[in-house]
């Protein structure tokens, strides 16, 4: 029947579209960050760089963010920041995320049985580091603190912020709209909780397990079969979802190389 296949498709379309949320807030954060740092990126060149570290996230976050700078780098050198400026560029973002983790921990506490107090810990600690990235950011003379130059601005500090928090809450209710798609009776905590530990474990060098690990982590009380295949349905959906990306970055990027060989006045650091 039309409707049931309409019914059917309808995860999947809001799992593409949140998605898709989740890379526009993540590499428009990194563009305002770099811009603020000084450097003259065009938006689209940067957003192919930004793709690239769909590659090294199969593997772990680290990862994932040196294949994005060396891709900037690499592509772009003339009007791109230093690797050490390109590397704190990143640490707001972080910083943002972390706080919003933190401030949502509270949603480990009952899945994995952690003290009460432990959220509020953590929160201290990540407001202090918060603090401290506040304070080098006003520092001057080293080219590692240019990268931290958007958290001096009111503006564009506060748009970062949006935009973390558009990436954020895209991936919470993806998580959800998947976790409900498998017959998971999760909640919006639950949802907030598997995010939370999908980015801790994606710091270890655990591969695209990853998302399987953390959904058993926080709802195998419900059973692991469910969690396990909701978890495997999180790291297929995003994987094929950063391909795509990837996928339009390298079309893009071919299509790019074409315009220059036609052209030779078009250099690389040219906005294409």
């Amino acid at each position: 029947m039309p409707g049931a296949r309409s019914e059917g498709a309808d995860p999947s379309r809001r799992t593409a579209r949140r998605g898709r949320l989740v890379r526009l807030g993540r590499s428009e954060a990194w563009h305002l960050s770099i811009a603020a740092a000084g450097g003259t990126v065009p938006r689209r060149a940067l957003y192919r760089a930004s793709s690239m570290g769909v590659l090294g996230a199969l593997l772990n976050g680290q990862l994932a963010v040196a294949v994005r700078i060396g891709a900037r780098r690499r592509s772009s050198p003339l009007v791109s920041p230093q690797v050490p400026t390109l590397v704190a560029a990143e640490f707001p973002i972080l910083a943002i995320e972390a706080t919003l983790a933190a401030l949502t921990s509270f949603t480990l506490v009952a899945p994995l049985g952690l003290p009460w107090w432990l959220p509020l810990v953590a929160l201290a600690v990540i407001a202090t580091a918060s603090a401290g990235l506040r304070h080098l950011a006003l520092s001057t003379g080293r080219e590692l603190w240019r990268g931290l130059t958007v958290l001096r601005k009111l503006n564009g500090g506060s748009r970062v912020i949006a935009f973390v928090l558009l990436a954020v809450l895209a991936q919470i209710f993806r998580n959800l709209v998947l976790l409900h798609a498998v017959g998971v009776n999760a909640s919006l905590f639950d949802a907030v909780a598997v995010l939370i530990a999908v980015v801790t474990l994606s710091q270890l060098p655990v591969g695209p397990s990853v998302g399987a690990a953390a959904a058993v982590l926080i709802l195998g009380r419900n059973g692991v079969a469910a969690a396990a295949a909701a978890g495997v349905l999180l790291t297929a959906t995003g994987t094929v979802g950063g391909l795509c990306f990837l996928g339009w970055a390298s079309a893009d990027r071919i299509w790019s190389a074409r315009r220059r060989r036609a052209d030779p006045g078009i250099t690389s650091d040219d906005p294409l």
